[in-house]
């Protein structure tokens, strides 16, 4: 069975009976249903907005990230499409954006708002930290460059939300990991410091790999990395704690931030590594 379907035309077609419609899926959107048992990630909610829009939609924003493979985005947010109906139903966000051909693809046979246009939608769209979290993660995912949305933006100059889009462009970048990392980088920003690397490889004196830090400043050997909570498994743990001693054999200042850090002791940790490196 199809993990999505268009209920009217499943049951005209005689492959499901509305009996078995109503006890092997779940309705999704108005005559869109998903089979039982299949969680509605941020892509299948994607999809469905197209299949409701009788396939005329253009899947866009978050929902086109996830289509993009983009990670961390979230499944219970409504679906967003360009598509000008101002009357969506529940779970469905519509945009009548003027688009153009070239801003449009293929993905797994659905039209899709090409990455570009995606994070350029995003920018406009999200505030600050949550539009470049996306578009870190929309990164990742695909090849795509700043400089790829900073010529659509221009395509776009007066439109709404392109200052503010422009100004979200600057601060993003593909090296994130995790939201909790560029989360991480945007405090350091905010806070004045010079713009960090991102995914900073440290090597021995044999060349080989030792480290690859989530964030810092290499001339200075000062790096950050953010531990999630993968990190608290005893394994991960321990080798956590060899890493940590391999970097600072090496001269780097290491600061390992976790969700338990609030900004003011993040901030205060790397005032004083900053100020035995400067």
């Amino acid at each position: 069975m199809a993990e999505l379907i268009v209920g009217s035309e499943a049951t005209a077609a005689g492959l499901l009976t509305s009996h078995r419609l109503r006890t092997r899926y779940v309705r999704l959107y108005p005559d869109v249903y998903l089979r039982e048992g299949v969680p509605p990630t941020a892509a299948l909610r994607g999809i469905g907005a197209h299949l409701w829009s009788g396939r005329r939609g253009v899947v866009a924003g978050r929902s086109a990230a996830a289509l993009h493979g983009a990670k961390w985005v979230d499944g219970n947010r409504p679906a967003q499409l360009l598509w000008p109906n101002r009357h969506p139903p529940e779970g469905i966000e519509t945009w009548s954006d003027r688009f153009d051909e070239d801003e449009v693809e293929l993905v797994a046979g659905v039209p899709v708002t090409t990455p570009a246009r995606t994070a350029l939608d995003i920018a406009r769209r999200c505030r600050t930290a949550k539009a470049v979290a996306a578009i870190d993660a929309l990164m990742q995912a695909t090849r795509l460059k700043p400089a790829d949305v900073e010529l659509l933006a221009e395509r776009y100059r007066g439109a709404r939300g392109i200052r503010a889009a422009r100004g979200v462009l600057e601060l993003v970048d593909g090296g994130a990991q995790s939201p909790r990392e560029t989360w991480l980088r945007l405090l350091v920003l905010r806070a004045g410091y010079p713009r960090p690397q991102t995914q900073i490889p440290v090597r021995d004196e044999y060349g080989q790999l030792v480290a690859v830090l989530d964030l810092g400043w290499e001339e200075l050997k000062l790096g950050l990395d953010y531990d999630g909570d993968h990190h608290r498994n005893p394994e991960q743990f321990n080798r956590d704690v060899r890493r940590h001693d391999e970097l600072t054999a090496r001269g780097w200042i290491h600061i390992r931030v976790t969700s338990r850090d609030t900004e003011a002791v993040v901030l205060r940790m790397l005032a004083d590594a900053w100020s035995k490196r400067t």
